[in-house]
């Protein structure tokens, strides 16, 4: 079934890149239900409409934060999701990467296509301007390693204790990634 989908920030051969509408919200939580198998213990989207709200409307305000979806390009399926948080300006020009690959299309390649989008799109001027990009990912979490290794970021070290999820502190391995160099 095709999706009604404006123009994309960014596209890929599969993929395209566009910003959180409210308009997504029965689509992304359906997909976040049908994928908690695959997100936990690791993440914890927003799973209703109740809940998908503010977390769009946040999402969409840019200062501290940009949210993205990855899209199909075949027939405007949300296959996935990529947040650029905690932005800092100034000197610094960092964010903190957060994402998910839905069930649907986990094992595809469409989340790593997205990913690189998203990455033209934060270190570009005429995107996010930012410089250094981070990810914080448990060490457990195969998958996100993998990702984020394949795609040229590079291990700074382990934050024990660095973020509460699923009711406790978790350990964090550190990833980054700079800007290239003209």
């Amino acid at each position: 079934m095709p999706y009604s989908t404006p123009p994309y920030l960014r596209e890929g051969p599969r993929v395209g890149l566009r910003p959180f509408r409210p308009a997504d919200g029965p689509e992304f939580t359906a997909r976040v239900r049908e994928s908690r198998a695959l997100h936990r213990p690791w993440l914890f989207p927003p799973a209703t409409l109740e809940e998908y709200g503010p977390y769009a409307a946040a999402l969409a305000e840019g200062e501290l934060r940009a949210g993205f979806l990855v899209c199909e390009l075949a027939d405007g399926a949300i296959a996935g999701f990529v947040n650029v948080n905690n932005i800092v300006r100034g000197a610094f020009q960092c964010g903190a990467l957060g994402y998910g690959a839905f069930a649907h299309a986990a094992g595809r390649g469409l989340l790593g296509e997205g990913l690189d989008l998203v990455l033209a799109h934060a270190f570009a001027d005429t995107g996010l301007g930012l410089h250094r990009l981070e990810a914080n990912i448990q060490p457990g979490n195969t998958a996100s390693l993998a990702l984020v290794r394949g795609r040229g970021f590079r291990r700074e070290g382990l934050s024990p204790d660095f973020l509460h999820v699923a009711g406790a502190w978790r350990d964090h391995e550190r990833w980054a990634r700079t800007a290239p160099t003209a």
